[in-house]
């Protein structure tokens, strides 16, 4: 027998526990490792051909085209067996290429190719077909098939039905491949097989096509089939690029990364990498399939400036030097504090770096926000507050480790896509699943428990659940002890609550509440995550804080399967912040009022900087309408349809001497600006997005930017140069560069070192990430325990009487934010506009049926939107999305904010309904 050598490298002995033989070669192989994954990873160049198997499905072993012999000893008895399925044993010999195997495959080929369509093997010009190139590997020639033709079972008309997806079942092999990613990739189960026999075939939801299916358009079956059987409109698998660029999605804060083709310079397909840490080779319809909006008709292409009340066309010259001599002179007239800037989620971090630059050092004031103020600003203040740290505590990987789940204000599944069935494939496979929020959400189906809390209650209910936990003396005293401090103070205050009273409050059942609370503090580790329904509170600040208590309380910090995750909404809310888009923190997070700190950005940027905090959004608004603002830049934000109070928006941007928005299409916001600049999109520039995770990744130009615009990381370059500071070129890896000697956690962080799926911060000075936060200690040292009473808000006090109803806000899936971008894909076709949430009770109440007209009134407004009647909200709430600028819904929002962060509470907002008049032939957004 051959002798087995393999050196452990760390003891340098000789190890012969974990040894196989491919083709006579030995090598080490890890326990339980499947033979196929063994030979493509020691022998990559060894083509075993699959059919039925995929990078991010579970070995299935039905084709069993990758058969292998295997014998126990060498020159012992062959047994074919599947590849796929199964595990590699100690001194095992694996044949890959034998003459038995050969013809084996050949017959299995030569089988399903009775029942296939060989004409269409000629189509097959990308060499992506993944059955005809298993043909051409083995050589079958169609006159070689020694078995009668069969009937094809599927020969029936294509479904092209669906916006985007596709499918032509007479190429169908019955892999299963597309079945398994939508059931164990998505979670979905819309795909299924139907019938027997020649008879046997795949089918959609009730066999009615994709369209009138349950489909969500994630495209996971798509990538997975090996026919095209099952496809796109976009023919996404089996596109000819000229070049594949590997990028990051713009849309949400998970940070999908993207394979974009191209085809002469134009975006034809994307794909998801299977390589990619966070996405696994999975995306939603909106990464996969919502990119066309930018070569769209609508995009801006030259820069505006708006002479007697209309924009005409402008040089980029010309637009700077209007820019930079309004900007002098208002700075000269009114003082630097009476400009501000307003960065974007949507900007590289990069972009934002700068921005906060040009506004700092060369305008002199600390007068910067960003849209975190409007959604995550009370997370990042609260988790400072107790953990020193203002961002997740752990990984998404974690949920492989996790004993339960905590979702608290968040829709994963439609907002967080990837993430939200990552939480919902967990609860499927038996993990408590614990949901806390006023609607009954996706994930409700597979959760535990649903806690349908009234809207603005966070802090009662986080308050209940606390109670349980210390009165059933669940308290981990260790970890307490140890590894925090404030917990006597906020056990006193907790203890004295009233349970039937704070049950009464929330509208849940305080038994209910006790066994979410019992279970989430039993289990060995628990993980919780939050969003916007947290956070955009007039107490957001103060629920985070319990957040952070809650797993304080249960030693579910600093190690895998537990922490704190914020669900950012957008795809660089994390790194706008660390960047320093905010009023009072420079990059890093740095303090700009703290001496030591101020001095240190001063040397670095070589300009005196101000140490005055500046103004956050809603102050921007309210000193604009003061007149102590003049001018106002804001980059790739809509903040006239998506920050609240709309009409309050309206009156502050109208009075300012200067107005200057980037944008890609002429938004509401953009329409009221003096000066509009044509920016480049995600697609078209290089930089770096932070997801919600804290990883940094790279984002890589796919195709020039549209003729005529620049990114935003130019024009700031542009105009900083134009006003006097002599800032470099712009380009994404020396800015990068700059940014690491100044911002703590990036000090080891370079463009090359980030590779293919970037670093979680901080990024030591070696270049290694940090996946879990806080394992030893926090970073302010000890954990900050508070305790915090519920106080109602002031609009249920100011107007909870004369308007009843209480109205909240969500995201759909299909759309981002104001929908921008979205409402110019084929994602518009899908969902076509906002609509009205609300109970039957209500809806039989104020006399209307689903689909019929009802007007929304609050104190700020009215709009009129159409009903649909659901049980996702109880009786007395109703919510909505505010994607589409026919509507502006944010009329009704009002001005009240977080205490703390100052973010607008959308979540809560007072309103009186009643069907509305003639209603006949009005569109959606033409008030009766």
């Amino acid at each position: 027998m051959s002798e087995v050598i393999i050196k452990d490298k760390a003891k340098n002995t000789v190890n012969t526990d974990h040894a196989a033989f491919i083709n006579g070669q030995s090598f080490e192989f890890i326990p339980g490792e499947s033979i196929l994954n063994f030979v493509r990873r020691n022998q990559p160049d060894e083509n075993v051909p699959t059919l039925c198997d995929a990078p991010n499905l579970k070995p299935f072993g039905s084709c069993r085209v990758c058969s292998v012999d295997v014998a126990l000893e060498e020159g012992g008895r062959m047994k074919a067996v599947a590849s796929c399925h199964t595990p590699v044993t100690r001194n095992s010999f694996i044949y890959t290429r034998s003459e038995r195997i050969e013809r084996l495959r050949k017959n299995i080929i030569e089988l399903v190719l009775t029942d296939y369509p060989l004409e269409r093997l000629n189509e097959n010009k990308a060499g992506k077909n993944e059955l005809q190139n298993i043909v051409n590997q083995l050589n079958i020639k169609p006159e070689d098939i020694r078995y009668p033709k069969g009937k094809n079972h599927k020969d029936r008309t294509p479904d092209i039905s669906h916006p985007y997806m596709r499918a032509d079942l007479s190429t169908c092999i019955n892999c299963y491949r597309c079945v398994r990613a939508c059931d164990e990739v998505q979670g979905e189960m819309v795909l299924t097989m139907a019938g027997r026999g020649y008879e046997n075939t795949i089918t959609m939801g009730m066999n009615d096509g994709f369209s009138e299916s349950d489909c969500v358009s994630c495209g996971a079956c798509s990538q997975a089939c090996p026919t095209q059987a099952i496809s796109d409109v976009f023919n996404s698998k089996m596109t000819v690029a000229d070049e594949t660029t590997r990028t990051v999605c713009t849309y949400c804060g998970v940070g999908c990364n993207l394979e974009v083709s191209t085809v002469d310079g134009e975006i034809k397909s994307i794909l998801a990498p299977y390589d990619a840490e966070v996405n696994q080779g999975h995306t939603c319809l909106k990464g996969r399939y919502a990119f066309k909006f930018y070569d769209h008709p609508e995009r801006l292409s030259s820069p505006l400036i708006k002479k007697n009340g209309e924009f005409k066309e402008v040089s980029w010259d010309e637009a700077y030097s209007f820019m930079t001599q309004k900007f002098t002179e208002i700075r000269e007239n009114n003082g630097p504090d009476s400009i501000a800037g307003i960065s974007c989620a949507r900007a590289t971090n990069e972009e934002n770096y700068l921005m906060q630059k040009f506004i700092r050092a060369v305008i002199g004031t600390n007068n910067i926000d960003g849209c975190a103020r409007v959604c995550h600003s009370p997370t990042a203040l609260g988790m400072q507050r107790t953990f020193g740290t203002g961002a997740a505590t752990n990984s998404i990987e974690d949920l492989k480790h996790t004993e339960c789940i905590l979702v608290i204000g968040a829709n994963p599944t439609d907002a967080h896509p990837v993430t939200g069935v990552k939480i919902r494939q967990r609860a499927m496979k038996g993990i408590p699943l614990i949901i806390v929020d006023p609607r009954r959400i996706d994930l409700c189906k597979y959760a535990k428990y649903h806690l349908q809390l009234r809207p603005g209650t966070n802090v009662a209910l986080l308050n209940m659940m606390m109670y349980y936990i210390v009165k059933e003396g669940l308290v981990d005293m260790n970890f307490i002890q140890s590894r925090t401090e404030g917990y006597e103070i906020f056990n006193d205050n907790i203890l004295k609550l009233d349970m039937d009273e704070l049950s009464v409050l929330t509208g849940v059942n305080k038994d209910l509440v006790r066994e979410a609370a019992i279970t989430y503090a039993t289990a060995k580790s628990a993980m919780s995550f939050h969003g916007l329904g947290v956070t955009e509170h007039s107490q957001g600040t103060f629920a985070v804080t319990l957040i952070a208590d809650l797993a304080m309380l249960t030693g579910n910090i600093g190690r895998p399967g537990v922490g704190v995750n914020p669900l950012r909404g957008q795809n660089n809310v994390q790194g706008m912040a660390d960047m320093g888009v905010q009023p009072h923190q420079g990059a890093g997070y740095l303090a700009v009022d703290n001496p030591q700190v101020h001095q240190q950005f001063e040397e670095f940027y070589g300009t005196k900087l101000s140490t005055e905090i500046g103004y956050k959004i809603p102050e921007m608004f309210n000193a604009a309408i003061d007149g102590k603002l003049k001018a106002l830049w804001i980059i790739g934000e809509d903040v006239v349809q998506t920050d609240p109070n709309t009409n309050h928006v309206k009156k502050a941007l109208s009075n300012l001497d200067l107005f200057v928005v980037s944008e890609l299409f002429m938004t509401e916001t953009a329409k009221m600006a003096d000066v509009v600049l044509p920016a480049a999109s995600f697609l078209e520039k290089s930089g770096t997005f932070t997801n919600g995770e804290r990883r940094i990744q790279r984002v890589n130009k796919t195709v020039e930017p549209i003729k005529g615009c620049k990114s935003d990381g130019d024009i700031i370059v542009d105009m900083m140069r134009r006003m006097g500071y002599d800032q470099p070129d712009f380009a994404p890896d020396t800015m990068l560069e700059e940014i690491s000697q100044i911002v703590p956690f990036f000090k080891g962080v370079t463009w090359e070192g980030l590779g293919d799926n970037g670093k979680q911060w901080p990024v030591l000075e070696d270049g290694i990430g940090t996946t879990i936060m806080h394992k030893e200690e926090f970073k302010r040292g000890k954990g900050n325990i508070q305790y915090h009473d519920f106080r109602e808000t002031e609009e249920i006090v100011d107007h909870g009487e004369k308007f009843p109803y209480i109205l909240t806000t969500n995201r759909e899936l299909e759309h981002y934010n104001c929908g921008a971008m979205t409402r110019r894909t084929s994602n518009v076709d899908i969902l076509t506009e906002d609509v009205l949430l609300i109970s039957a009770p209500d809806a039989s109440k104020i006399g209307v049926l689903d689909g019929e007209l009802v007007c929304v009134s609050s104190a700020r407004g009215k709009v009129d939107l159409k009903a649909r009647v659901t049980d996702q909200v109880k009786p007395g709430v109703l919510s909505t999305t505010f994607h589409f600028p026919e509507v502006m819904v944010n009329i009704l929002t009002s001005n009240v904010s977080d205490s703390e962060a100052l973010c607008p509470e959308y979540k809560v907002v007072s309103v009186d309904i009643r069907k509305a008049r003639n209603t006949q032939n009005r569109k959606v957004g033409e008030l009766d």
